[in-house]
């Protein structure tokens, strides 16, 4: 029994190590600066008082680019529409509407109005709290212009993080993509491969009307995710790249949003009757078990590959040397948060976000 255990920490541990080697040489990266294009930078914003003028800036401020910058304010209660309005540039709009139709979730109805309201042939949706670089706008259609049968391209930025919760959970985003998706088995148009990050996603319009754009996944929290299975299934390809050279980002400000905030697309996520099982043995098997278990060579090595993983992304993408020494308490966390949130779901808890509730869906 004991051999056993110690052959399933071992090789839990050395599939994320073979996969992140792997995949280090897959994720492209963002090309050099090419010819001026044009593209619609669009972003939803609900109450982002804190965060809208620095998005807006950092967008106007891009270069070797022909652009318009498109937000739309989903009824922000605290102060954002007044900070749109006295941003004065030609090239922003500023769009609201009545209230959010039935079925909806917010971000998917505001994603849905600003495609609808866009002028260019390019678009790229990106999160508030998004900071892009000046050339970062340029380097992305430079990007799509390399891959012209690319329907949707997305990138992870930067991920900024301060508080304790922040830097314990959040570059998990790059451990589950880098570390369980096998990206050599992927052609860009299979499902069950797809992966895209919500924070930046740019599209190509006509392949995102063909796929039915936001209208096809209008309940789903989980909205970079879904739009990337749903191009696929269209017969659309999809690409991933690393963005944490063009863009950053600081997603939450305190611990309460981390967890309600990963809380939120959990069930969409890995937080399945079927899948979280299977999540908790490679998981906890390659990243928490090893270090509670008595030594023996397996575990050991188990340990150090493990150790290896972490410090390999957290290079890459400059996440620190803190997740990774506490990279078990870190897994270890991130699974009693999906099971709390398969728990929530079954029992019919209804997410809260942003000031809204969004029942579960049933299928």
């Amino acid at each position: 029994m004991r051999k056993s255990v110690d052959r399933l920490v071992f090789a839990a541990a050395l599939l994320p190590l073979a996969l992140t080697v792997s995949n280090f040489f897959r994720l492209r990266p963002s090309p050099a600066k090419g010819p001026r294009a044009a593209l619609s930078v669009l972003i939803p914003a609900r109450n982002e008082a804190n965060t809208i003028r620095g998005a807006i800036e950092a967008v106007l401020k891009s270069h070797d680019i022909t652009i318009e910058l498109l937000v739309f304010d989903d009824h922000s209660t605290d102060g954002t529409m007044e900070i749109l309005r006295s941003c004065h540039d030609p090239r922003l709009r500023i769009l609201s509407s009545a209230a959010l139709p039935k079925g909806w979730c917010g971000k998917t109805h505001a994603c849905a109005q600003l495609a609808a309201a866009a002028q260019h042939d390019l678009m790229l949706f990106v999160d508030a709290d998004v900071r892009l670089n000046p050339d970062a706008l340029n380097r992305l259609c430079r990007l799509m212009a390399a891959h012209p049968n690319v329907a949707l391209l997305s990138g992870v930025p930067r991920q900024i993080t301060a508080t304790f919760l922040e830097w314990l959970l959040l570059p998990f985003i790059h451990v589950l993509l880098l570390g369980y998706l096998p990206m050599w088995l992927d052609s860009g148009r299979r499902p069950a491969f797809a992966a895209a990050c919500g924070q930046l996603i740019m599209v190509r319009r006509e392949a995102y009307h063909v796929s039915g754009g936001h209208t096809g996944i209008k309940a789903r929290l989980h909205d970079g995710l879904a739009l990337a299975r749903q191009f696929r299934r269209s017969g659309q390809k999809t690409m991933l790249f690393d963005a944490s050279t063009i863009a950053s980002c600081r997603m939450y400000q305190n611990a309460s949003e981390v967890w309600n905030g990963l809380l939120k697309n959990a069930s969409e996520g890995i937080a399945t009757p079927k899948g979280l099982p299977i999540w908790t043995v490679l998981i906890g098997a390659g990243q928490v078990l090893p270090f509670l278990m008595r030594w023996t060579p397996l575990s050991l090595a188990a340990m150090a590959m493990t150790l290896l993983t972490r410090s390999l992304i957290a290079l890459r993408f400059r996440q620190g040397w803190k997740t990774v020494l506490l990279s078990p308490v870190g897994a270890a966390t991130l699974l009693i948060l999906q099971w709390q949130a398969l728990l929530g779901h079954c029992l019919g808890h209804a997410p809260q976000w942003r000031g809204r509730s969004y029942p579960r869906r049933t299928s």
